[in-house]
């Protein structure tokens, strides 16, 4: 029996270390973070515009 109480103190540590990175690394699951997520996979998408002017240089579709 002796031999099992390293055992267990090894396990609980464990458990208590794998918690703690679960619960650092787990998504937030609010409105606001779904919100804040999809704004940032918008300006990853969104071509760059950069002032030259009073003209960007964002591109155009053809002229009617």
């Amino acid at each position: 029996m002796t031999q099992l109480v390293p055992l267990a103190i090894a396990l609980g540590i464990t458990l208590v270390g794998c918690l703690v990175l679960w619960l650092r690394h787990r998504k937030p699951h609010t409105m606001e973070a779904h919100i804040r997520e999809f704004t940032r996979e918008l300006d990853a998408l969104a071509p760059e515009t950069r002032q030259r002017g009073s003209h960007t240089t964002r591109p155009r579709g053809p002229r009617a």
